[in-house]
């Protein structure tokens, strides 16, 4: 969806016909035999906010089907276990592709109630082609730099140039990691997760995924279902559309989040001033577009910036207030500098960004079938544009190399499964990211599953955000492997309310942090968990490691 937000998606589709169905048990049935891996050797890598973090590395096969063959290094991250009660390792994955989860390990020690943490190695990983693990992919550094062409097509000679664009990043990728594209995918990131099991000497393990990473959990679980002890899957992608139709739903659901989002700076007039009728707002905020594609804000706010300066608004609204501020500074007061400052806090990429995008196409391209005519791309998204204009054609571009990968598409995995133990599934009602119906097709095809909803929650990401019904759920299951289970044939098994609204907020001071007032502490938690954050900082906290904002 962007280069920040948009790389922790998982998007997409799943064409008809194009199921494979995976060996549920013995696990690993038809593998080789893996090599033995040596123990794990930690060193300390403290930080200041995660005092207890250790630091390892692994070496795995590129290919598991070729065991002696070439290796690739994973970057692991410790926070070890405290009590003498041990339930064994709990993986940790922010989702993506392309997020990095190493400093997650802190984050979730540190978030969890410290009985629970305290029973767990809490195991945080950057996953193969990601951050610290080598290689690092960067197919195309400064592929998002600004000022980029408008992400509408205003003719056929601008949609050339933008598709153009889209096949040099392919072939960028393709030049650079020819060996290694076939072998960046989610088969593999899961086999590389038995791998890390079995270094641990664990012989199941604990997992919590968030977005793309319940896309993980979820293959992991149907590869090795005897080798899971708990699962628990926070914000859920759709499997039935793993990954072109994923992304198509996503279009309509962030057109209806930022419409929500307007509605809310309406309700805020007396602060934002732009007026009480969501629609006529809305048009204001497209008449901002227009008039950034003539004179794009700093030199380097265009329209596709724009989008990308949203976008995280639509994942979670504790940054409405500063979005809002920056919106009201250009509209009402022609003043710019809040709208470009806003872009480099939410949407400028980085290295950081242009390394997640590259394992983000390479996985998605990989994993599935997409079209390879872009006439259906063209038609696909004219058709939802006029729906939800909002982040069609730039989610469209985004993902726009898998028309043109140089790397045969693989076919996605039926994840249906009885055989695990019961999995716990959170999800909010009006998630944009990963819409719903993902949760509840999840829950239908994992057998014992419990299904826990965040009522009229529109955040990505429900759990350690700040939602103590969501977390209770999280830390009961993870403290005792117990799951709500619903009375008759309802098919939600628990509901918790939504947060509040944020509260409309003044442009920040200079270098404030989200979800932090002047004078407040930030949300970043230590290793100890003394003082609990407020809802708002925390969500911040959390948004930020699942890879909104630096």
């Amino acid at each position: 969806m962007t280069p920040r937000a948009g790389m922790l998606i998982a998007a997409g589709a799943l064409v008809a016909g194009t199921v494979t169905v995976l060996p549920a048990a013995p696990a690993g049935a038809g593998e080789p035999a893996p090599r033995p891996l040596p123990p794990l050797a930690w060193t300390g890598c403290a930080t200041k906010a995660y005092p207890k973090l250790q630091c390892g590395t692994l070496k795995v096969p590129l290919d598991h089907d070729d065991p002696a063959g070439r290796t690739v290094t994973l970057a692991l991250t410790r926070v070890p276990h405290t009590a003498k009660t041990f339930q064994g390792p709990l993986l940790v994955n922010p989702g993506g592709p392309g997020g990095s989860g190493r400093m997650m390990a802190g984050y979730v020690a540190a978030s969890l109630p410290p009985k629970v943490a305290a029973e767990y190695d809490v195991i945080g990983f950057d996953p193969r082609g990601v951050g610290k693990s080598e290689p690092a992919l960067d197919c195309r550094p400064g592929h998002f730099d600004p000022v980029r062409p408008d992400s509408v097509p205003s003719g056929a000679d601008s949609e050339r140039v933008a598709v153009e664009r889209a096949q040099d990043f392919a072939k960028a990728c393709g030049k650079k990691y020819a060996d290694v594209l076939p072998f960046i995918d989610t088969v593999s990131t899961a086999r590389d997760l038995d791998a890390i099991r079995r270094a641990l000497g664990a012989p199941k393990i604990n997992y919590l995924g968030y977005s793309y990473g319940t896309y993980l959990g979820t293959v992991y679980a149907r590869l090795y279902p005897d080798r899971v002890r708990r699962m628990a899957l926070d914000s859920v992608v759709n499997p039935h559309g793993v990954w072109y139709e994923d992304n198509i739903a996503q279009d309509y659901a962030f057109d209806t989040r930022h419409k929500d989002f307007m509605a809310w700076v309406a309700r805020q007039d007396a602060v934002y001033k732009l007026g009480t009728d969501p629609a006529a707002v809305e048009a204001a905020w497209y008449r901002m577009r227009d008039a950034l594609r003539e004179a794009p804000a700093g030199g380097k706010v265009g329209p596709g910036e724009l989008e990308d300066t949203f976008l995280p608004g639509g994942y979670y609204n504790g940054y409405w207030p500063r979005l809002a501020s920056a919106f009201s500074a250009y509209v009402n007061d022609a003043d710019a500098v809040p709208l470009t400052e806003a872009y480099e806090r939410y949407g400028e990429a980085d290295a950081a960004a242009d390394n997640g995008y590259s394992v983000y196409t390479s996985v998605q391209c990989r994993d599935a079938a997409w079209p390879r005519d872009w006439s259906v791309w063209r038609k696909d998204n004219w058709d939802v544009h006029a729906k939800a204009p909002f982040s069609t054609w730039n989610n469209a571009w985004y993902n726009a190399p898998c028309a043109f990968w140089p790397v045969e598409s693989l076919t996605p995995p039926d994840v249906t499964n009885d055989q695990v133990p019961p999995v716990l599934i959170l999800q909010a009602t009006d998630d944009a990211a990963t819409p719903y119906e993902g949760g509840v097709a999840l829950h239908r095809l994992i057998r014992g599953s419990s299904l826990v909803v965040e009522a009229g929650g529109g955040n990505h990401g429900v759990t350690l955000g700040g939602n103590d019904c969501m977390d209770e759920h999280l830390a009961t299951y993870l403290a005792t492997g117990k799951v709500p289970r619903a009375e008759g044939d309802a098919e939600v098994d628990a509901v918790c309310a939504a947060l509040p609204e944020p509260e409309p907020e003044p442009a920040a001071p200079a270098g404030a942090k989200d979800g932090q007032k002047p004078g407040s502490a930030t949300g970043q938690k230590s290793g100890g968990r003394a003082a609990a954050p407020s809802a708002e900082s925390a969500g911040a906290t959390l948004h930020g490691f699942l890879g909104h904002v630096r």
